[in-house]
């Protein structure tokens, strides 16, 4: 992929700082994607080219004019520099006796790497009064998504390699996924998601990730051992009946991303150690 050259620039008053921070330039570069093309998935219109600044825009118009939401914001800097950037935004909305509960939360990479989105994860909690039939919710999934990788253990799960969707040779169709929702996942099509390699499961792979820290570095080493490029997993968890959705999650993980931004974060951030190293330390004599 062609990367995109862009300069984020900070400059800082010289009473405040030294002269090695005063001004820092980074020369971001937009990192590899597993999501191109036609297949590139969103959750809520928020997608691979969504930055912090775009996503934060997206969510705060959604939640807008909603009572009691609250809003998570982190703040990080970059390096040793003053550049600080959006590194997590999470905004939840929490259940009622009649009030859908709703948590959206996303991680982004630095501005090295266009502080792009590379997880996203939407929970939805329905009210008891509320829950929707387990089949419209599976219509909806594929009607937006389309027809899922593999299905079972109340998942949907879609698999991304080389810009496509995974096929194991199970062609989905609504009436089949919603009876299959419910049952194990075929530990045949598993196995020949899988194939003969010996890299890691994408399916675990996700499930661990909307468990754990979600920075890179921590995501990293498994990322790089993932059996694919990118994951989208629907969970429907069953309501207070079996065939109603008590909760819904939907998880968006850029597998290819977290490989591609942490190598352009960490060369950017050892060039500009490697700068600060090199300024001069010295300082004025006593007179």
């Amino acid at each position: 992929m062609v990367c995109r050259a862009l300069v984020v620039t900070l400059a800082i008053g010289a009473a405040a700082l030294p002269a090695a921070t005063q001004a820092y330039d980074i020369k971001a570069k937009t990192p590899e994607t597993a999501f191109s093309g036609k297949q590139r998935p969103d959750i809520l219109g928020i997608s691979a080219d969504s930055t912090a600044d775009s996503a934060r825009a997206t969510l705060e118009s959604f939640f807008k004019g909603r009572p009691n939401t609250t809003t998570d914001v982190q703040q990080q800097k970059f390096g040793s520099t003053a550049i600080s950037f959006t590194s997590a935004l999470t905004f939840s909305l929490a259940p009622g006796a009649s009030q859908n509960g709703e948590v959206l939360s996303s991680s982004f990479s630095s501005p090295a790497s266009g502080n792009r989105i590379y997880f996203l994860a939407r929970n939805l909690t329905f009210a008891k009064d509320q829950q929707p039939a387990k089949a419209d919710m599976v219509r909806e999934v594929m009607g937006k998504y389309g027809a899922p990788t593999i299905v079972g253990d109340q998942h949907l799960y879609y698999i991304y390699r080389a810009g496509s969707i995974v096929s194991v040779g199970t062609k989905y169709k609504e009436a089949a996924a919603v009876e299959a929702i419910g049952k194990p996942l075929d530990p045949k099509a598993a196995l020949k998601l899988n194939g003969e390699t010996i890299r890691g499961s994408c399916v675990a792979v996700v499930k661990r990730a909307q468990a754990k820290e979600k920075a890179l570095a921590a995501m990293l080493s498994e990322a790089k051992g993932a059996n694919c490029d990118g994951v989208l997993s629907v969970q429907l968890i069953p309501g207070t009946a079996p065939d109603r959705v008590g909760i819904a999650q939907f998880s968006l993980l850029d597998v290819k991303r977290v490989i591609s931004a942490a190598t352009i974060d960490n060369d950017a951030l050892a060039a500009e150690q490697s700068e600060r190293n090199a300024m001069p330390k010295g300082s004025a004599p006593k007179l």
